[in-house]
């Protein structure tokens, strides 16, 4: 999809998120690449992360994934999409991450007037193949006229 520039730089989404994103003091996501309509975004491994049998959890995969699609909207559509909201998620986890970063490859399949449709592939350092497939759609607010 990266056939046009991304309409928001890394340096201003990380911007914006400093002062209004305080849910990252608890997850702690490296927003790595963002173009239009495609990211990367790692989850470090910590141990606050880690479910029993010694993996990273599940909710944190959704999060990593929800996030990283946001991260994707918001080159695709720009800073106007900051409060795009996540209407509908599905995920479906395939294999242990075991007890490492997580990795997630985002991009808009869609993106529509007022609703974006995106997937993410979750990877894990040192696993061979993917750990869990995401799929969402984002609602886009409207432009407001006269900006």
């Amino acid at each position: 999809m990266p056939d046009k520039a991304s309409l928001a730089t890394l340096a201003e989404f990380e911007e914006f998120c400093a002062g209004a994103a305080d849910f990252l003091q608890v997850y702690d996501f490296q927003a790595e690449r963002i173009e239009y309509g495609e990211a990367t975004v790692r989850l470090p491994y910590d141990r606050k992360h880690v479910r029993p049998g010694e993996t990273m959890s599940g909710p944190s995969m959704m999060a990593l994934g929800d996030y990283a699609l946001w991260v994707a909207v918001v080159g695709a559509y720009g800073v106007m999409a900051k409060m795009a909201v996540t209407t509908g998620l599905n995920v479906n986890f395939l294999r242990a991450a075991g007890l490492n970063d997580l990795i997630c490859e985002a991009r808009v399949l869609k993106p529509g007037k007022r609703l974006a449709v995106g997937e993410g592939t979750v990877y894990a350092e040192g696993v061979e193949g993917p750990v869990a497939h995401v799929t969402a759609t984002y609602s886009i607010p409207p432009a407001k006229s006269g900006t």
